[in-house]
């Protein structure tokens, strides 16, 4: 295990950032100078090391490409009025991050290198942190088996590494949700609550199709009887019921554990809202939505934060919302933006210091 803040690092020569323009960057193109790379060689950690960022050089019969062993991260970091950097709970999703490493037979990584070469990192690049409302620096830690061959078994080697790209706003308007009922996103037993590549690779098809049609993203059901609703592309879900926030609950197995999910609970709570996880039935927001009791839907994840429902669309009924009327969700993403921002005390201790 390497020791904290040891990590050798080789600078780039000259930094790319005076070419960028970070105001509204797009998601996930954009990468700064540096990044992380570790080797999981013979049973332990190696090779740790920062260094310019660089395409890999990869063997054709790498097991990652073939077997699908690889999982990631998502997190993100903020500055403060005061230039300061802070990532936002990151030991949670080291915590899932190693949660997701077991249920795919990897190794675990240790926390020297997962947090300090992440803290270490994002030092080294801190200036590619916009300091704007709406923006920040989002943080990818990603694993994969690297042997070189062709054989059904876990690797006896992987690569860990983190990559940073500064983002503005995910989605910067209120988004058209088609609710699936063909397709299914995990079941139970599966590696729906891992945050696996593989899960994401088998979405692309329903949401393109989704896209055909108008939508932003698909809300996914049971696969038993696609009547209970699970979790959105790229984010959980919630649905204020009266004074009631409801969002399904983890307990299938099926459903990643959002870290912005468990912090949006918090908040809502903090508001004197009752939080309900449970199962969530599309019959059951039907009759609230026909009721006029369900007065907002809204989305949580790292990349997404808080983002605004306009429509929820199952089967042939359509079910619409005025978004500038949503008084909850605005009031969860601006006690959280403060949070993050540094507007507002961080008395959850969410905030760790770069």
């Amino acid at each position: 295990m390497v020791e904290a803040y040891s990590i050798p690092v080789t600078k780039v020569e000259r930094s790319r950032l005076p070419e960028i323009t970070l105001k509204d960057i797009p998601f996930g193109r954009t990468f700064t100078d540096h990044m992380l790379e570790a080797d999981y060689i013979n049973g332990e950690w190696k090779n740790v090391e920062i260094k310019p960022y660089q395409p890999l050089m990869v063997s054709p019969s790498l097991a990652a490409l073939h077997y699908g062993q690889s999982i990631f991260e998502g997190i993100k970091a903020y500055k403060n009025e005061a230039g300061e950097a802070f990532i936002f709970r990151p030991y949670d999703n080291y915590k899932r991050f190693n949660l997701s490493a077991a249920r795919m037979e990897m190794p675990t990584v240790p926390e020297d290198i997962f947090i300090e070469g992440m803290r270490q990192l994002i030092a080294l690049d801190s200036n590619w942190i916009p300091a704007m409302h709406d923006h920040s620096l989002y943080i990818r830690p990603f694993m994969f088996s690297s042997d070189e061959m062709i054989g059904v078994r876990p690797s006896e080697n992987y690569k860990f590494m983190i990559i940073l790209a500064p983002t503005g706003p995910y989605y910067s308007t209120p988004m058209r949700i088609k609710v699936e009922e063909t397709y299914t996103r995990a079941a139970p037993g599966g590696v729906g609550q891992a945050k696996a590549a593989g899960n994401y690779g088998s979405a692309m098809y329903v949401t393109a199709q989704a896209k055909k049609q108008g939508f932003d993203q698909v809300l996914w059901t049971d696969v038993y009887e696609h009547k209970y609703v699970q979790e959105a592309g790229t984010m959980n879900v919630f649905f204020v019921i009266g004074d009631t926030a409801v969002t399904p609950d983890l307990t299938p197995g099926t459903i990643l554990a959002g870290v912005t999910r468990d912090s949006v609970m918090t908040i809502l709570e903090e508001m004197g809202l009752k939080v309900e996880e449970r199962p969530v039935s599309i019959d059951m927001l039907i009759e609230a939505y026909k009721a006029g009791e369900l007065r907002e839907v809204f989305g949580t994840g790292t990349a997404a934060t808080v983002s605004l429902i306009r429509e929820l669309k199952y089967k042939d009924f359509a079910m619409s919302f005025d978004t500038q009327k949503f008084t909850v969700t605005a009031e969860i993403k601006n006690r959280l933006d403060a949070i993050r921002e540094g507007h507002a005390p961080d008395k959850y201790g969410w905030m760790v210091s770069v």
